[in-house]
């Protein structure tokens, strides 16, 4: 298991994935950190956990935009049911392990 050090809105956070995983977390970290700095631009000193909350929401709406399609197919198109738990359950686990890394942070 890789431990690497991500920054989220000024702040860092220790995580860990799966070696070769880095990168990823790297990238991922990154688009997180883009939007609680462009929602800071806009509305200002924001408390931390609103912030990383609301980049989430945001997050979540892009993502249920792509899933949409916009009116085509879309992800959604090409996946089975059990493809979909898969996936939902992977990121379940993302997130509780950001959401126990947050707590211990």
């Amino acid at each position: 298991m890789a431990q690497i050090q991500v920054t989220v809105a000024g702040k860092s956070y220790p995580l860990a994935c799966a070696e070769g995983d880095e990168e990823r977390l790297y990238k991922l970290a990154a688009y997180i950190d883009s939007k609680t700095n462009d929602l800071t631009d806009k509305l200002g000193h924001v408390n931390e956990t609103r912030l990383i909350l609301m980049a989430a929401v945001l997050i979540a709406d892009e993502l249920h935009e792509s899933l949409e399609g916009k009116g085509h197919d879309g992800l959604l198109g090409g996946l089975t049911e059990d493809d979909m738990a898969a996936v939902l359950n992977e990121v379940a686990g993302e997130v509780e392990g950001i959401a126990d890394q947050l707590t211990k942070a």
